[in-house]
């Protein structure tokens, strides 16, 4: 293999791993995003909804 295909499948081994090793509870960041991951899917589904 060469050593730029040894880089990315270390790399996306590495990105699996390490949400994995993160801390137990959410901080505010991590809540604000869900909420806004939330509202942004609300978003779409009412767009779908509208263009049916």
């Amino acid at each position: 293999m060469s050593f730029a295909r040894i880089l990315l499948v270390s790399m996306l081994l590495l990105s699996f791993a390490l949400p994995l090793a993160g801390c137990k509870e959410e901080g505010p960041a991590e809540k604000a995003g869900k909420k806004i991951d939330e509202a942004v899917d609300s978003a779409k589904e009412q767009a779908k909804k509208l263009f049916e």
